[in-house]
């Protein structure tokens, strides 16, 4: 059997890396925010506006991690709270005309940061990646 246990180092580390390089380009390019908050704005950018319990569920984000992430953006204005009519509790989250522009302004670099990760890889080895981390995704998942 393959040895699995630097499945976690391993995974962390890449991660790790990754979330350096974003923030490095964040920062090169004046953006004031984190890889983070770049998930939320992207993923609000691809799929408009929601409630923010479903931008948490979409992201992967628990209730607090992603009340405090909207509240940071909140402030930067570039997302904004709306309370539900009937239900107050339940907020949606909107990218603002500010958000809007720094996608727009910044997707080509971040489009070509992500291509450089992919450089020297070919288009079955994405597929294998994305194929194995689904895999261990659903086996983690089956026991939560």
């Amino acid at each position: 059997m393959t040895d699995v246990k630097r499945i976690g180092f391993l995974l962390e580390r890449t991660t790790r890396i990754a979330k350096l390089s974003f923030s490095r380009a964040f920062a090169a390019l004046k953006l004031d925010i984190t890889p983070e908050q770049w998930i939320l704005i992207d993923h609000l950018s691809e799929n408009g506006e929601m409630s923010q319990k479903e931008l948490g569920d979409n992201t992967f984000k628990n209730a607090p991690t992603i009340s405090r992430i909207i509240d940071n953006l909140v402030k930067k204005g570039l997302v904004s709270r709306v309370a539900g009519v009937k239900d107050r509790r339940k907020t949606s989250i909107s990218l603002t005309a500010q958000g809007i522009k720094l996608v727009y302004d910044s997707k080509k670099d971040i489009e070509n940061l992500r291509n450089h990760s992919w450089e020297n890889l070919s288009e079955h080895d994405y597929q294998d990646f994305v194929r194995i981390l689904d895999q261990i995704f659903n086996n983690f998942s089956k026991q939560c």
